[in-house]
């Protein structure tokens, strides 16, 4: 055997030889194993020790950045906070909300309806215990505008199931609204409550009593002023003309609920301005802009609400509304500013507002103790 042929055995793999240096290495140019056609060139001599190629080394990878910051490079955005719920815009810890599947949801909304219908059952047996005085209490603006028109100040019964629907059914329902609308509204707010952010859920305490508070004074001014004038003028149409009202109780009763129900839902205008700017739907300076519009819708809605057709008694409607509606657009105000961290400056503003009410107070009790008027609860709740 010759050199060449011992350098060949040398190199074979599996017969203990050392390997061939384009065998270890990863080179330009590959050899099959058990290739005998191998130059000797490439072949290193038997004398030459063994030489070991590390592979390539992998470059370091890049430390990644801590939660909360980002750097070398990165652009991963930091974790949400707030024990994995989705963060809002203020970036702060406080801001976890709940999420619900779609069944979860029906579920939670058949237990608030039943609730809901469980307080105003409560509210009927209180109610109906007082049924007496509540019809007279319903039935006073009709014998007041009966009596200002020299009419019977009575209402008539047409049929026999007449005055047990109206008197022991309709009116402690009526009643046990206005007394359940609390509850009620807090199990509004309990549903939605969810779809909200947790620090946005310490408004529910402002929201049931800013909300029950404002439907029943709704309820009040619609008793107090415009439902009396409404029935007044309504009442005295027909009396020069040689007609004499017969008024059933059904239909007075109708009236009164469409009427009551109607400005107590009207006047939960600054509530509903309030929450759209809270779900950031509209903003205080988008309503100031489009004010005008506004209002016009305000006095359509007043048309429609209005029992009379006559401009006092639209105005009566549309007065309050357009007020309410700028009391809102301030609350939403108040909500801009907390987010931004500014406040609003309520010194300078009780420095004119104060002087004003003190001013306006003197001015009643002049009215009262010099000139002789008294107050009456109905428009213009001050007479001679």
């Amino acid at each position: 055997m010759n050199s060449s042929e011992e350098q060949k055995g040398a190199g074979a793999p599996g017969t203990g030889g050392t390997p061939a240096a384009g065998d270890a290495a990863a080179g330009p140019q590959q050899f099959q194993e058990g290739d005998s056609s191998v130059p000797d060139n490439l072949a290193p001599p038997p004398s030459s020790p063994s030489v070991s190629v590390a592979p390539a080394s992998l470059p370091a990878p890049s430390p990644r950045p801590a939660p909360g910051k980002t750097g070398g490079g990165s652009n991963t955005p930091p974790p949400p906070s707030g024990g994995g719920g989705d963060g809002d815009d203020d970036g702060d810890g406080d801001s976890y909300m709940l999420r619900m599947s779609f069944l979860e949801h029906l579920e939670e909304l058949r237990s608030r309806i039943i609730r809901s219908l469980l307080g105003v059952a409560v509210a009927f047996v209180v109610s109906i215990i007082f049924t007496d005085k509540l019809w007279e209490f319903v039935t006073a603006p009709a014998r007041a505008a009966l009596t200002a028109l020299h009419y019977t100040p009575t209402l008539v019964q047409i049929t026999p199931m007449e005055a047990f629907n109206v008197i022991w059914v309709k009116l402690p329902i009526l009643c046990a609204v206005f007394l359940s609308s609390p509850w009620i509204l807090y199990q509004v707010w309990a549903f939605i409550a969810p779809g909200l952010y947790r620090r946005e859920r310490r408004w529910a305490a402002p929201f049931v009593i800013c909300s029950a508070g404002l439907f029943i004074s709704g309820g009040l001014f619609a008793y107090f002023v415009a439902f009396r004038f409404g029935l007044t003028f309504l009442l005295g149409i027909g009396r020069g003309n040689y007609v004499t009202p017969m008024v059933s109780i059904t239909e007075y009763f109708d009236l009164f609920v469409n009427v009551t129900l109607g400005v107590g839902l009207v006047f939960e205008l600054p509530v509903i301005i309030f929450f759209l700017t809270l779900l950031r739907i509209v903003s205080p300076s988008f309503l100031i802009n489009h004010s005008r519009y506004a209002i016009l819708v305000i006095f359509i809605i007043a048309a429609i609400v209005t029992p009379t057709p006559d401009v006092f008694n639209l105005m009566l409607f549309a007065a309050p509304m357009c007020l309410l509606f700028y009391v809102g657009i301030f609350a939403g105000y108040l909500l801009v500013l907390n987010r931004e961290n500014r406040r609003f400056p309520w010194k300078k503003t009780m420095t004119i507002v104060i002087p004003v009410l003190i001013l306006l107070g003197t001015v009643l009790y002049l009215a009262i103790t010099k000139f002789g008027m008294k107050l009456v609860p109905h428009w213009p709740f001050l007479i001679r």
